[in-house]
């Protein structure tokens, strides 16, 4: 299946990218896909944050088909053919 994959803010500088379109195996979840981005690269990986929740994460706000991930089924979230997935940095302060 291929995904569409967009980088937002920070993470675009730090994956040289702002946008990715790439072919994945069938049936993975967002997790998975974190899971492969993080082996993929590090520098974008671990701004992202830990992929070993279920839920979330917690550095980047993430939109699978423009909704947010808490409203759908977390990082296990099933992705489709076709699917546009949007990291945004979250940025915290103090």
């Amino acid at each position: 299946m291929v995904l569409h994959i967009k980088f937002i803010g920070a993470l675009r500088h730090v994956s040289g990218k702002t946008r990715l379109t790439a072919a994945y195996k069938t049936g993975m979840s967002l997790k998975d896909l974190l899971v492969e981005i993080q082996c993929f690269s590090s520098s974008v990986g671990k701004p992202i944050g830990d992929s070993q929740s279920n839920s979330s994460v917690e550095n980047a706000l993430i939109l699978v088909n423009g909704r947010e991930i808490s409203v759908l089924n977390g990082l296990k979230t099933k992705l489709s053919d076709g699917d546009e997935i949007v990291f945004v940095p979250v940025i915290h302060g103090g």
